[in-house]
């Protein structure tokens, strides 16, 4: 069992920037690996970011075409976080977003996903 906590969500201009932390406790936490995703107002859960932390590609991150080259994706092994620092943030990156943690391998699709956090809140006004 692992257990997932959002935090660093908030109100921000369009242009600045948040950094998102995802705090998981449980066992064999260095097994799991963690993506970011995001559901915004009235829409559908999306893939945001995703680093592996197991077997051979261990460090390896992957991101939406969306996101890339203004999210980037790491993790702390010893305080067991993983974060999401967003850059030259836009209107449509409000939404609520959720840190998750699998085993599996596919890391884009939500459905792969084993635990989810709580979710919060990124509300960028332009």
């Amino acid at each position: 069992q692992v257990q997932l906590v959002e935090s660093g969500g908030g109100l921000v201009q369009a242009g600045g920037s948040l950094r998102l932390s995802c705090a998981a406790s449980g066992r064999a936490f260095s097994s799991y690996n963690m993506g970011w995703f995001r559901q915004p107002p009235g829409k559908e859960r999306e893939f945001v970011a995703a680093i592996r932390w197991s077997g051979g590609n261990s460090g390896n991150t992957y991101y939406a075409d969306s996101v890339k080259g203004r999210f980037t994706i790491s993790r702390d092994n010893a305080e067991n976080t993983v974060y999401l620092r967003m850059n030259s943030l836009k209107a449509e990156d409000t939404a609520g977003y959720y840190c998750a943690a699998t085993t599996k391998s596919l890391l884009t699709s939500s459905w792969q996903y084993s635990y989810w956090g709580q979710g919060t809140q990124v509300t960028v006004s332009s």
